[in-house]
């Protein structure tokens, strides 16, 4: 399929990264049995990876603003374009050389979501979507999944681990997983919405993320038809740190159960 210009620029540099992210990710299997372990050598790869989108991104589109996870923000002379960036989403993933981990690209226009890649360099599966033209996977249009009940939804989530602890998960995980057929803890957040966009995964929800978490994740499940806000049901998820994201129908439940659940 024809891509416009801006994404073609966004494929091109997530593909770039994902070549190195690729090469490294061949090196884990043998830091695994080290003393040291691959810890060093991920966020090498990480800080690697985004130099590489950094440079891929303003050279095609010099003097638009940048934040990444790892450089945090750069300014640029052009104060109505924001690229934001997660050069390696699912970086536990990585570290134990488990292949389910994505570059993520998303761009803002003054203040609005216009355009996300995710990409994951192992499977070579890359999905993109640009404001009202639609989500892809690969040449293929996607859409969200039409399930109506959530007692069929397989639903995406987070788990309570060292350092990602909030005090409304217990709950959350008690009300939900009593009324969807399935949980699932995949670790890569931009991963999950592009499931979502493609109709794999009925809802998701976390807290805790960070914009280069969402940002293309959200573009693609918007223009797939489906729901993104934040757990409250607004639109602050950049600055709340939390979203639930469905097609309409499951979208709607989650938000019920969950706010149920809040106030358990």
């Amino acid at each position: 399929m024809l891509r416009s210009a801006l994404l073609n620029v966004m494929v091109q540099a997530a593909q770039k990264a994902g070549r190195n992210l690729r090469r490294d990710f061949g090196e884990i299997e043998k830091l695994q049995v080290s003393i040291k372990g691959p810890g060093n050598y991920a966020s090498a790869a990480d800080r690697k990876a985004e130099e590489t989108l950094y440079k891929e991104l303003t050279k095609a589109r010099p003097g638009y603003g940048f934040l990444g996870e790892e450089g945090g923000t750069r300014e640029g002379a052009d104060k109505t374009h924001t690229w934001i960036v997660d050069p390696l989403d699912g970086t536990t993933n990585f570290l134990h050389g488990i292949p389910h981990f994505a570059v993520s690209i998303g761009l803002e226009r003054e203040g609005t979501l216009i355009a996300g890649v995710v990409y994951n360099p192992v499977t070579e599966d890359i999905y993109f979507a640009e404001r009202g033209k639609g989500a892809f996977h690969n040449d293929s249009r996607i859409r969200v999944a039409g399930r109506g009940e959530i007692n069929h939804a397989l639903a995406a989530c987070s788990l309570p681990h060292i350092g990602r602890n909030f005090p409304e998960t217990d709950a959350e995980l008690a009300a939900m997983q009593t009324r969807v057929a399935g949980l699932r803890r995949y670790g890569a957040t931009a991963l999950d919405l592009a499931y979502i966009a493609a109709g794999r995964f009925d809802l998701c929800w976390d807290r805790g993320v960070k914009p280069w978490d969402l940002a293309a994740g959200i573009v693609l499940v918007r223009e797939a038809g489906g729901f993104v806000t934040d757990i409250d049901g607004g639109d602050a998820m950049f600055a709340k740190g939390h979203f639930a994201a469905g097609n309409e129908a499951m979208h709607r439940e989650a938000l019920a159960i969950l706010a149920r659940a809040e106030k358990a």
